[in-house]
């Protein structure tokens, strides 16, 4: 059985943080907002494979109301789900990301964000893809007041869904 999961996230700007993404510490003046280290495409990304396996979002396994999460290392999150992932019955075949943000420029990271997820994943980069692009100064991206990104997963696991029943 293979099953397509897609996820987004969003977080602004804001000074005085570090800007983590896909794992990596970008060089920035400002990080973004958030409960955990904000890392919109990791975020993005676990929201793609829970999608996958229809077993609700981050928000929900990780919640911004648990002290627990506050000021985490989104890594050691997408490992926790990798878990579950495995322990579900699925393996991720593919992921293909894509992160909008005006500044920094994102280009000479990218292959290291691919290697950080890949290995929180426990997968080979070549089964994840990152590609970064602005929006041409459009919207809350081109105006540098945040990021947004995208996931896209392919996850492959056993046929063991049940029927949906009628009374």
């Amino acid at each position: 059985m293979l099953r397509i999961g897609h996820g987004y996230d969003v977080h602004r700007f804001k000074e005085g943080r570090k800007l983590i993404l896909g794992g990596v510490d970008i060089p920035s003046t400002r990080g973004l907002d958030g409960h955990s280290d904000a890392d919109v495409l990791v975020h993005a990304l676990m929201d793609a494979i829970l999608g996958a396996m229809r077993v609700g979002d981050i928000g929900q396994l990780f919640p911004d109301s648990d002290p627990a999460y506050e000021g985490a290392d989104s890594l050691k999150l997408l490992e926790r789900v990798a878990q579950l992932m495995r322990d579900e019955g699925f393996e991720l075949v593919d992921a293909d990301t894509t992160i909008a943000a005006q500044a920094p420029k994102l280009a000479p990271y990218k292959d290291e964000m691919r290697r950080c997820m890949a290995s929180a994943l426990g997968v080979s980069p070549d089964h994840v893809g990152v590609k970064a692009t602005t929006t041409e100064r459009l919207g809350f991206v081109g105006r540098e007041e945040g990021v947004e990104a995208w996931a896209v997963v392919l996850l492959e696991g056993s046929e063991n869904e049940r029927p949906c029943t009628q009374e």
